[in-house]
């Protein structure tokens, strides 16, 4: 069966959530795998207690390309050619809302990158894995995610701010129109926090006596505690809330966090910081630590790494402490 004959719609006209067919999916035990892809992905989004906001996104793309494919004619073709489909397309960004409120996405100018193309596949990939735990897949079938290659990414370039970069954005942020600018700033380069999770912090989680924020569920689904240096601490005294109320909230509506893109923009215009992310803050603080003597264990847990593996694209940072180890150890030897 052509997967293009599947779909029901492109990257950019993919709609907003998975439906529910209302279809339940079989019982465990029963394994004909009739059960059509949107209904298999129903149920699994149903059962889903992940934190990953992508996955449904992502979902919803597989259920317009293949959503009528049953799961005993899943091939391994079907998923290739649909990723091939996919690579042709440009990401979009979200770009403010409408006068009625609605979101605004523009289209990227560059097609998608490898490592999207990989989550894709991986979010395809933990629903047919899931069925098969579940007893809905056939016996002996197989993943046909796991016979499609994967993309190669290209995660060895790291972006950190230099000396004269930090200086210059600290000192733009300090003087931006929003005045958690610099909080915000300063909490993501000095714990390596992640954006989503300093935009969940509440004032429940943050001890100023202890100096310390806690994450109660990190991208990874774990707890962690993010120790805040003294600059840190005075700055969020200024601004401490009630307790139930977000540290960085939104001006006109404080259940949510405040959308800071523009201010961080003009930011790093003011400053000179050219080709720089947000999430590159987290890199700059794990580039900081591994120059500094930290072991990738150590940055690892700063990180909230759950493997090593990931974190060792800081280790060419750490040569100063590694040539102090390998003479402290084997210095003596002759």
């Amino acid at each position: 069966m052509n997967c293009s004959a599947q779909s029901t719609g492109d990257f950019a006209t993919t709609p907003a959530s998975v439906p529910h067919t209302g279809v339940p999916p079989p019982a465990p035990g029963v394994r004909d795998g009739s059960i059509a892809l949107r209904h298999l992905i129903d149920a699994y989004m149903a059962a889903y207690a992940g934190r990953d906001t992508s996955r449904t996104q992502r979902l919803d793309w597989w259920v317009a390309k293949l959503g009528g494919v049953s799961l005993a004619d899943l091939t391994d073709d079907h998923v290739f050619t649909a990723l091939e489909q996919l690579a042709t397309q440009r990401g979009r960004y979200f770009a403010g809302k409408d006068a009625d409120g609605k979101p605004v996405m523009k289209a990227k100018r560059r097609p998608l990158a490898p490592a999207t193309l990989n989550r894709y596949q991986a979010a395809l990939s933990a629903v047919l894995t899931w069925a098969q735990r579940r007893r809905i897949a056939p016996k002996n079938w197989q993943n046909p995610c796991r016979h499609v290659e994967l993309k190669a990414e290209k995660n060895e370039i790291v972006r950190f701010l230099s000396d004269a970069e930090r200086t210059a954005l600290l000192a733009a942020c300090r003087k931006s129109s929003w005045p958690r600018l610099y909080l915000l700033v300063m909490m993501g380069l000095t714990t390596g926090a992640r954006r989503g999770e300093l935009e969940a912090l509440r004032w429940a989680d943050v001890d100023l006596e202890r100096a310390e924020a806690a994450v109660h569920r990190s991208k990874n689904g774990d707890k962690k505690v993010l120790p805040l240096v003294p600059a840190v601490v005075d700055e969020l005294a200024k601004h401490a809330g009630a307790a139930n109320a977000l540290v960085f909230p939104s001006t006109r509506r404080p259940d949510i966090a405040y959308n800071f893109d523009p201010a961080w923009d003009r930011a790093l215009k003011a400053a000179g910081v050219k080709s720089f992310r947000f999430h590159d803050l987290r890199h700059s603080c794990a580039s900081a630590l591994a120059q500094n003597g930290a072991t990738l264990l150590e940055i690892a847990e700063v990180l909230g790494h759950r493997q090593l593996s990931v974190t060792k694209r800081y280790s060419h940072l750490a040569t100063d402490h590694k040539t102090k180890l390998i003479n402290r150890v084997l210095g003596d030897i002759r």
